[in-house]
């Protein structure tokens, strides 16, 4: 496990105390991948409902708040696979 999934699991931690209500994946392109759900965030690659896939700076970028989710997505540097719902349920946490 790299020392930038720790980082980012420590920083969505954070962002979401409660863990999700669901299964999420966040991908980081050549680092790793994260699970949120209901137990909390960990570094996993456990199937999800919905799985985030980003490379490095763009997710960076999103845990510091200097790229807006939405904007990643629609740019095309986030990519979504499972419901959009969920995906903005997310989106809304991390902004």
């Amino acid at each position: 496990m790299s020392d930038l999934i720790d980082k980012a699991v420590e920083a969505l931690a954070k962002r979401l105390p409660d863990g999700f209500a669901s299964t999420a994946k966040f991908v980081i392109e050549d680092e790793g991948a994260i699970i949120a759900d209901p137990d909390g965030v960990r570094a996993g690659d456990d199937p999800a409902d919905v799985t985030l896939t980003a490379d490095a700076d763009t997710f960076i970028g999103i845990l510091k708040g200097e790229v807006n989710p939405t904007m990643a997505f629609m740019s095309g540097k986030l990519k979504i696979d499972g419901p959009m719902g969920l995906a903005m349920q997310l989106g809304s946490a991390l902004s």
